[in-house]
């Protein structure tokens, strides 16, 4: 009686492990493949053929010519091969620690330092502080019309021009109702050099 009963639940689990493990993930990333094939791959940027960066990957930018993100605990850079590779973790550091204070602080006066002809002295607060995976790609509308100013003079575009790659670049609300407007700022950078 047990053997049966043993064998009966061994059968069971076998097909479980097929219907579920194998046959689920199949039709499922099927599915994905055809409604969204694109975000389905990991919403790869690619440019001429190349892959360039991820649309859900936040990069470092502190250069002039480029619109400045979050702050990323985590680099992304191309390996030998080509691909792309992330290493670092992200910061435990705790809001109310002193020495997380100091780090804010000193990230504001360098925000302040790089954009002087800002329109306002209110250094938004997604420039100088991470997200919680560190690797956000996105900052609010605010943040990045607090860069206009620097963009197009280092750019040598207008701020309208710059103003408009930016709306380009921008998404509202999920369903009008859910979340913040955002700004990605990879694909910013990409249609500032030109590559998009």
């Amino acid at each position: 009686m047990f053997r049966g009963i043993a064998s009966r639940a061994l059968g069971l689990f076998a097909l479980f492990t097929v219907v579920c493990g194998l046959g689920y993930t199949l039709v499922v990333t099927g599915i994905a493949q055809i409604a969204f094939p694109h975000q389905a791959n990991g919403s790869l940027i690619k440019v001429d053929g190349r892959t360039v960066a991820s649309e859900l990957i936040g990069q470092n930018f502190e250069d002039d010519g480029h619109m400045w993100g979050r702050i990323q605990n985590v680099s992304i850079v191309e390996g030998e091969d080509g691909e792309l590779m992330a290493y670092g973790a992200p910061s435990n550091l705790s809001p109310a620690s002193e020495e997380y204070r100091r780090l804010v602080d000193a990230r504001v006066e360098k925000i302040r330092a790089a954009n002087p002809d800002a329109d306002t002295d209110v250094v938004p607060v997604d420039l100088v502080t991470c997200s919680g995976s560190g690797l956000d790609p996105e900052i609010s509308p605010d943040a990045a019309e607090y860069q206009v100013p620097r963009l197009a003079k280092a750019t040598g575009k207008s701020e309208d021009e710059v103003r408009g790659i930016i709306a380009q670049c921008s998404k509202g609300r999920f369903l009008g109702v859910f979340g913040e407007p955002t700004v990605n700022v990879v694909k910013v950078n990409l249609m500032l050099d030109g590559e998009l």
